[in-house]
């Protein structure tokens, strides 16, 4: 549940200026590009955290990667809030999501320390809701403090004491969960207990220069990423047409049709992503009532051995389309002359959607990948911020153009592309598994013991 909290925390902070957008430009004198670069340039710091965060992780262990950059990232929030001037608050901003992407990848990849495949889609579950939660819900407190005219700082004020609240309690919570970096703490005791030099961990025997140890940790993800095809199809369909690139959009396209068309102020605009969050809740309920049960039948099928990484998948194909449905649903009901609870309900097919398309897809990469998963996951979420970092950006001016019609219609058309992905990896998933470096392979049965011969015992 920390672990969700964390994400929940950092997802939060990546929106929770889009409420005090207007004061915060005013203020500063900020043109409409530069106000949105206050989201783009947190998000972008998601592109190059997890380059450092989930390979040090797999090097020194989950709890420094929780620890440390939560320290920095909580002085960044203190850094925006007393920023002096334009510079100094995009520089924190994206100093803050540099730091705030440890979570991102660590979290999922302690939980895969935690917990065996058939525990472990109900610890996901609650982790799951973070990604969505923190987004939807900062704009819904951001826009009711600007609007009952609380001064902007206070909304780094508040992220500053949520982040220092946060890692207060890491410190004091969270134990090592790798079994790698375990391993070296047991062979210290072992060696202090005995006297004896010869206990030892593996890692601790590896003679590596620092300079190629920097060169490991800043290339494994993409070593990773371009050399299996399951990892990049999983990232694209991530990318292109879900949480970050689309959810981080809707944040222009929502005051569009809300606060312009609707005439709502701040405070009820941010009302309107409440439906996301409910369907994430909706999704989680169902993903622990029906799909968990779902797969510990698989468990007892395939005990003793794993169950293939594929059964993962079987929600996402039943979240395919409803998630590109849920961009038409609120393109044609977005009208100023329709009833603004048509485009806003569409929000709980979407968090519904998302959060069978995220659990689905968090657990297929944990299940592939186990050892090297933080920094497969690393991987996936550099890319994926990329896309949420740029979308944002021409987002605004995008459904100006287009209008709100057919501008969604547009992201619809991207996510129906993507239908195919979890059908092609349910297929080709086992022969594309079996050539790869990282995934590991099927343990191997023991030869059977030789026969004894009665006649000579």
């Amino acid at each position: 549940m920390l672990a969700g909290v964390l994400v929940l925390n950092t997802t939060f902070a990546s929106s929770a200026p889009a409420g005090a957008i207007g004061p915060i430009s005013e203020r500063f004198e900020l043109s409409e590009i530069v106000g949105t670069l206050m989201i783009s340039l947190f998000v972008m710091g998601y592109m190059f955290g997890p380059l450092l965060w989930g390979p040090l992780s797999e090097a020194y262990g989950r709890r420094p990667v929780f620890l440390i950059p939560f320290t920095f990232y909580t002085l960044t929030q203190v850094g925006n809030a007393f920023a002096p001037n334009t510079a100094a608050l995009l520089i924190f901003r994206f100093l803050g999501g540099f730091f705030a992407a440890a979570p991102l990848t660590n979290a999922g990849a302690m939980l895969g320390d935690l917990w065996a495949p058939e525990d472990r889609g109900k610890a996901l579950s609650f982790f799951a809701l973070g990604p969505f939660a923190g987004p939807t819900v900062s704009p819904l407190i951001t826009g009711f403090m600007t609007v009952a005219g609380v001064h902007w700082r206070w909304v780094f004020g508040l992220l500053a004491f949520f982040a220092g609240a946060c890692t207060i309690v890491v410190f004091f919570t969270v134990p090592e969960t790798y079994e790698p970096r375990l391993s070296v703490f047991l062979a210290q005791k072992k060696r202090k207990e005995t006297g004896d030099d010869r206990y030892y961990a593996p890692i601790e025997h590896r003679n590596i220069p620092f300079t190629q140890r920097l060169r490991d940790i800043l290339g494994k993800p993409f070593k990773i990423l371009f050399s299996e095809p399951m990892l990049i199809a999983i990232t694209i369909y991530q990318s292109v047409c879900w949480i970050l690139a689309c959810l981080y959009l809707l944040f222009d396209a929502y005051p569009i049709v809300f606060t312009k068309g609707h005439r709502l102020n701040a405070g009820l605009t941010g009302l309107m992503y409440l439906p996301v969050t409910i369907g994430a809740f909706i999704g989680c309920f169902l993903y622990i009532y029906y799909w968990n049960p779902r797969y510990m039948r698989h468990v007892a099928a395939f005990d003793p051995d794993p169950v293939p990484p594929e059964y993962r998948l079987e929600m996402a194909i039943w979240a395919t389309v409803p998630y590109a449905a849920a961009f038409l649903w609120f393109g044609w009901t977005s009208y100023p002359s329709i009833s603004l609870w048509a485009p806003m309900s569409q929000g709980i097919v979407m968090g519904w959607a998302i959060v069978w398309l995220f659990l689905s897809q968090l657990n297929y990469i944990i299940d592939t990948y186990l050892v090297v998963a933080a920094s497969a996951l690393a991987a996936n979420t550099v890319i994926r911020s990329i896309f949420g970092a740029t979308f944002p950006l021409f987002a605004n001016k995008m459904y100006t153009a287009l209008t709100p019609r057919w501008a969604s219609t547009v992201l619809g058309l991207f996510a129906l592309l993507c239908v195919p992905i979890p059908f092609v990896l349910m297929r080709f998933g086992p022969t594309l598994r079996a050539k790869s470096r990282y995934s590991p392979k099927e343990p191997i049965p023991p030869p059977a013991p030789p026969k004894r011969n009665d006649s000579k015992a």
